[in-house]
């Protein structure tokens, strides 16, 4: 009989069974220890989180950081710092301060912090960082550290240069805006009194110091708290003033200052009234649309459908807003979205900002292409909110107000004579208007100058200032970037042969490996200098918002400096267009 089958006795397992039943141990057993395992890991990474430092701290530094985001993935840190109130004068400024938000995205190989500014006066460096670091990272290259800052007065620094108590004040005491100069005079000339009132009683005592010579001492702070003691600098726009005031004040700290669409210190630091420095291109710009409209034709541009000449597409575009001027129109969506599309939205809302930005003319076309046929909603929704346009300080206008000549000393004080000395500087440009409050501001702004600042000539840097502009800027003509030149010492113009505002407005591989040559090695060209640009000026983005390459280039690492610029360009916010 089997022995497996007698009654009682042993039970033999066969061999094939056993190996099974180790095998299910020797699972079972690997199974409890990977979840062991697992959870050792897990309560150690809860230790690790738990005792990650909150705070970055850098050798040589003397400034505390904190991580605060990340740009397309690459992180940044955020800090801050206390300045006096009044960098001139110690006593004067006792225990008050500015507090000025810093940000940073480091770069891989860098020992070096490149500052930025955006513009403004009222740009913010943090705005900017989120909005356009990483881009200006793929020019810069990863040998700099990219550091920008809210200026004091400006967004998130305080105290605020604000002339309104909150929000819903600011929204119902909103500016008025001027579309004739004569007519709109005595409007103009009553809200200034009233927006200088509110601005010394909103800010008090810190009002005088937010202007840009403080700011740039503010600037010699961050980089003392950086353990960095020579200025690496890239300026646009107003940033372009502070850059020659930085320059000018501390020349000995200047290795590497770059301007670019430059503001001419000598008018903004003085009366300021000839607008026709400012705004000497602005029509030329203008004029270049309508011009590469009819030349790329209908497929870039939907206005070359109307037209054969740019003088015949001039003539409509402007004949239909001087209608527009004289007649709004109604615009019905539905019961919650209606109201009236002015000559003032479309102008001031939607030409005069898409100047800046050559990225924007195809939908500008598409807008106007409608409005002419008369379906007004696409042009309502672009431009018809201007809330927008309120922001959320008043820095542009006090930055200015206490840089130049203000007040009874340099002004006329009855309307009708500010009028008398305005009105032979108007008419040199269609967007005169957009400059028309600055002035009646200055005619009441009376508050003593928080700075000694004045405008230098012949001025020797450490090393020479790289000046980039294009060709035609609607805001900082290159005649302001020949003042620069003229003065400081060994500076160089790089001209951008296009249209829009700063070098940024288009892509141009000639500038961006200048722009490196004079970051890494200090290259300043020998002569003036002319780049060709390598963007088209009317292109649709594709599904997904991007551009496509537009020039052929051998080298893949000249491929992605273009698409950058692109990008770059396409991203670039420059607020208000009210301001620069």
């Amino acid at each position: 009989m089997d022995e497996k089958c007698l009654p009682g006795g042993p039970v033999a397992i066969p061999k094939r069974e056993g190996r099974r039943q180790r095998q299910r141990h020797r699972t079972i057993i690997a199974f409890v220890l990977l979840c062991l395992f697992i959870a050792f890991k897990y309560r150690q990474n809860i230790s690790v989180c738990e005792n990650r430092p909150r705070t970055l701290q850098y050798d040589g530094e003397h400034i505390t950081w904190e991580l605060c985001g990340d740009v397309k993935g690459t992180p940044v840190e955020c800090s801050k710092i206390d300045v006096p109130m009044d960098q001139f004068d110690s006593q004067n400024s006792d225990d008050r301060t500015f507090s000025i938000p810093i940000i940073r995205m480091r770069g891989q190989n860098a020992t070096q912090n490149l500052l930025l500014n955006p513009g403004g006066p009222g740009g913010s460096g943090l705005s900017l960082m989120h909005r356009a670091g990483s881009r200006i990272r793929d020019l810069v290259g990863e040998g700099f550290h990219l550091v920008s800052f809210d200026p004091r007065g400006v967004n998130n620094s305080t105290p605020q240069a604000s002339c309104y108590p909150d929000a819903s004040t600011r929204q119902k005491l909103k500016p008025v805006r001027s579309q004739n100069i004569q007519v709109d005079s005595p409007e103009v000339f009553a809200w200034a009194q009233n927006f200088v009132k509110a601005c010394y009683e909103t800010m008090g005592e810190y009002a005088m110091y937010i202007n840009t010579p403080q700011t740039a001492a503010d600037m010699n702070s961050i980089l003392d708290a950086l353990g960095q003691r020579d200025m690496v600098y890239w300026g646009f726009s107003y940033g372009t003033l502070l850059g020659q005031t930085y320059a000018t004040m501390f020349p000995e700290r200047s290795k590497r200052i770059i301007i670019d669409g430059a503001v001419d210190q000598f008018e903004w630091y003085g009366l300021g009234f000839d607008l026709a420095s400012s705004l000497i291109d602005t029509d030329a710009v203008l004029d270049g649309f309508f011009d590469l409209c009819i030349k790329e034709g209908s497929d870039s541009c939907s206005l070359a459908l109307l037209a054969d000449s740019k003088e015949e597409l001039r003539g409509l575009v402007l004949s239909y807003m001087e209608e527009l001027q004289k007649q709004p129109i109604g615009v019905y969506i539905d019961n919650g979205k209606h109201g009236l599309l002015t000559f003032d939205n479309v102008w001031y809302n939607g030409v005069f900002p898409s100047l800046y930005k050559p990225q924007t003319w195809s939908g500008l076309a598409d807008n106007l292409y409608d409005l002419l046929q008369g379906n007004a909603t696409r042009s309502f929704l672009a431009y018809g909110d201007t809330s927008g346009y309120l922001g959320v300080d008043d820095a542009d206008s006090v930055v200015e107000l206490n840089d130049g000549l203000t007040g009874p000393d340099y002004w006329p004080q009855d309307r009708q004579s500010l009028l008398d000395y305005m009105l032979p500087f108007y008419n040199n440009s269609l967007f005169d208007a957009s400059q028309d409050k600055i002035f009646y501001q200055r005619q009441q702004w009376s508050l003593p100058k928080g700075h000694l600042y004045v405008p230098q000539n012949n001025v020797t840097t450490t090393h020479p200032l790289l000046i980039l502009s294009t060709t035609y800027d609607p805001v900082c003509p290159l005649i302001a970037a020949r003042s620069a030149n003229r003065a400081f010492v060994g500076s160089q113009i790089i001209e951008v042969k296009g249209y829009g505002h700063c070098s940024i407005a288009v892509a141009s591989l000639c500038v961006a490996k200048h722009l490196r040559g004079y970051l890494y090695e200090g290259k300043v060209p020998e002569t003036y200098t002319q780049c060709e640009v390598d963007s088209s000026y009317f292109v649709r983005p594709d599904e997904t918002g991007k551009f496509a390459a537009q020039a052929i280039f051998e080298d893949s690492d000249d491929r992605e400096i273009h698409l950058a610029q692109l990008e770059l360009a396409r991203e670039w916010d420059f607020g208000k267009p009210y301001y620069f």
